[in-house]
Protein backbone atom coordinates (compact mmCIF):
# COMPACT_ATOMS: atom_id res chain seq x y z
CA UNK A 1 0.00 0.00 0.00
CA UNK A 2 1.47 3.46 -1.08
CA UNK A 3 1.42 5.87 2.01
CA UNK A 4 -0.22 9.22 0.73
CA UNK A 5 2.79 11.87 0.88
CA UNK A 6 1.89 15.92 0.81
CA UNK A 7 -1.30 17.97 1.94
CA UNK A 8 -4.98 17.61 0.91
CA UNK A 9 -7.36 19.61 2.51
CA UNK A 10 -10.34 19.06 3.68
CA UNK A 11 -12.23 22.44 5.20
CA UNK A 12 -11.32 25.96 5.15
CA UNK A 13 -13.08 28.09 7.83
CA UNK A 14 -12.91 31.41 5.50
CA UNK A 15 -14.89 33.56 8.02
CA UNK A 16 -12.31 33.05 10.07
CA UNK A 17 -9.92 35.55 9.46
CA UNK A 18 -12.96 37.90 9.02
CA UNK A 19 -13.87 37.79 12.18
CA UNK A 20 -10.75 37.78 14.10
CA UNK A 21 -7.34 39.09 14.02
CA UNK A 22 -4.70 36.12 13.86
CA UNK A 23 -1.73 36.16 16.23
CA UNK A 24 -0.63 33.00 15.93
CA UNK A 25 -0.89 29.69 13.73
CA UNK A 26 0.09 25.78 15.28
CA UNK A 27 -0.41 22.06 13.53
CA UNK A 28 -2.27 19.84 15.92
CA UNK A 29 -3.00 16.14 15.63
CA UNK A 30 -6.62 15.15 16.07
CA UNK A 31 -7.72 11.41 17.77
CA UNK A 32 -10.54 10.42 15.85
CA UNK A 33 -12.56 7.23 15.58
CA UNK A 34 -12.37 5.18 12.23
CA UNK A 35 -15.56 6.34 10.87
CA UNK A 36 -14.96 9.93 11.66
CA UNK A 37 -11.45 9.46 9.19
CA UNK A 38 -13.65 7.31 6.58
CA UNK A 39 -15.80 10.23 6.55
CA UNK A 40 -12.85 13.34 6.18
CA UNK A 41 -11.35 11.12 3.36
CA UNK A 42 -14.99 11.57 1.44
CA UNK A 43 -13.91 15.91 2.04
CA UNK A 44 -16.81 15.92 4.40
CA UNK A 45 -16.51 18.42 7.66
CA UNK A 46 -17.27 22.01 8.78
CA UNK A 47 -15.45 24.06 10.83
CA UNK A 48 -18.08 26.89 11.23
CA UNK A 49 -18.75 27.62 15.01
CA UNK A 50 -15.63 25.43 16.06
CA UNK A 51 -13.37 26.60 18.94
CA UNK A 52 -10.40 24.61 20.73
CA UNK A 53 -10.45 25.07 24.88
CA UNK A 54 -7.98 23.46 27.34
CA UNK A 55 -9.41 21.68 30.23
CA UNK A 56 -7.89 19.49 33.24
CA UNK A 57 -4.24 20.29 31.04
CA UNK A 58 -5.23 19.11 27.88
CA UNK A 59 -6.55 20.67 24.65
CA UNK A 60 -10.07 20.02 23.32
CA UNK A 61 -11.59 20.85 19.64
CA UNK A 62 -15.36 21.34 19.97
CA UNK A 63 -18.02 22.87 17.47
CA UNK A 64 -16.76 21.06 14.66
CA UNK A 65 -18.93 18.87 12.58
CA UNK A 66 -18.14 15.60 11.07
CA UNK A 67 -21.20 13.88 8.98
CA UNK A 68 -21.68 10.39 9.64
CA UNK A 69 -19.94 7.88 7.18
CA UNK A 70 -22.57 6.87 4.63
CA UNK A 71 -21.59 3.22 5.15
CA UNK A 72 -21.15 3.02 8.92
CA UNK A 73 -23.56 0.98 10.79
CA UNK A 74 -23.82 1.44 15.00
CA UNK A 75 -20.09 1.61 14.99
CA UNK A 76 -21.06 5.44 13.60
CA UNK A 77 -20.46 8.09 15.72
CA UNK A 78 -21.58 11.15 17.06
CA UNK A 79 -21.36 14.55 14.83
CA UNK A 80 -20.49 16.98 16.95
CA UNK A 81 -18.80 15.68 19.44
CA UNK A 82 -15.26 16.72 21.04
CA UNK A 83 -12.15 15.81 20.02
CA UNK A 84 -8.77 15.80 22.10
CA UNK A 85 -6.14 17.50 20.55
CA UNK A 86 -2.44 16.24 20.45
CA UNK A 87 -0.28 19.38 21.17
CA UNK A 88 3.74 19.28 22.67
CA UNK A 89 3.46 19.99 26.39
CA UNK A 90 5.77 23.45 25.37
CA UNK A 91 2.88 24.36 22.94
CA UNK A 92 0.12 23.55 25.11
CA UNK A 93 1.80 25.84 28.33
CA UNK A 94 2.29 28.97 25.25
CA UNK A 95 -1.41 28.62 24.43
CA UNK A 96 -2.64 28.23 28.15
CA UNK A 97 -0.47 31.31 28.93
CA UNK A 98 -2.14 33.84 26.49
CA UNK A 99 -5.89 32.80 27.07
CA UNK A 100 -5.23 33.49 30.47
CA UNK A 101 -4.24 36.66 29.31
CA UNK A 102 -7.70 37.65 28.00
CA UNK A 103 -9.73 38.42 25.02
CA UNK A 104 -7.83 35.40 23.17
CA UNK A 105 -9.68 32.67 21.94
CA UNK A 106 -8.51 29.48 20.08
CA UNK A 107 -10.50 28.82 16.80
CA UNK A 108 -9.77 26.27 13.77
CA UNK A 109 -8.77 27.74 10.63
CA UNK A 110 -8.27 24.48 8.36
CA UNK A 111 -8.61 21.06 8.49
CA UNK A 112 -6.38 18.46 6.21
CA UNK A 113 -4.59 15.27 6.03
CA UNK A 114 -0.49 15.53 5.99
CA UNK A 115 1.40 12.28 5.01
CA UNK A 116 -2.21 10.66 5.67
CA UNK A 117 -2.84 12.00 9.04
CA UNK A 118 -5.42 13.97 10.35
CA UNK A 119 -4.16 17.81 11.25
CA UNK A 120 -6.13 20.94 12.31
CA UNK A 121 -4.51 24.53 12.06
CA UNK A 122 -5.72 25.97 15.20
CA UNK A 123 -4.94 30.49 15.52
CA UNK A 124 -4.98 31.97 18.40
CA UNK A 125 -7.04 35.02 17.66
CA UNK A 126 -8.44 38.49 19.03
CA UNK A 127 -12.54 39.02 18.19
CA UNK A 128 -13.07 41.73 16.01
CA UNK A 129 -15.22 44.76 16.30
CA UNK A 130 -17.73 45.90 13.58
CA UNK A 131 -15.74 48.90 12.71
CA UNK A 132 -12.75 46.72 12.45
CA UNK A 133 -14.30 44.39 9.99
CA UNK A 134 -15.24 47.71 7.87
CA UNK A 135 -12.01 49.13 7.79
CA UNK A 136 -10.83 45.70 6.85
CA UNK A 137 -12.80 45.16 3.93
CA UNK A 138 -12.63 48.98 2.87
CA UNK A 139 -8.90 48.27 2.52
CA UNK A 140 -8.79 44.83 0.87
CA UNK A 141 -11.50 46.79 -1.97
CA UNK A 142 -8.64 49.65 -2.49
CA UNK A 143 -5.92 47.08 -2.81
CA UNK A 144 -8.03 45.68 -5.44
CA UNK A 145 -8.87 48.92 -7.18
CA UNK A 146 -5.11 49.92 -7.31
CA UNK A 147 -4.49 46.91 -8.49
CA UNK A 148 -7.35 46.99 -11.54
CA UNK A 149 -5.60 50.68 -12.42
CA UNK A 150 -2.32 49.67 -11.96
CA UNK A 151 -3.05 46.27 -14.70
CA UNK A 152 -5.01 48.03 -17.26
CA UNK A 153 -1.48 50.89 -17.54
CA UNK A 154 0.44 48.39 -17.63
CA UNK A 155 -1.68 46.50 -20.79
CA UNK A 156 -2.18 50.13 -22.45
CA UNK A 157 -5.63 50.40 -22.36
CA UNK A 158 -5.65 53.83 -20.27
Amino acid sequence: MVKEVGRKLIAQNKKARHDYFIEDVFECGLVLTGTEVKSLRQGRASLIDGFAMVQDGELWLSGVHIPEYTQGTWTNHIPRRDRKLLVHREELNKLIGKIKEGGFTLIPLSLYFKDGKAKIELAIARGKKSYDKRAALLERQAGREIEREVSRRRSGRS
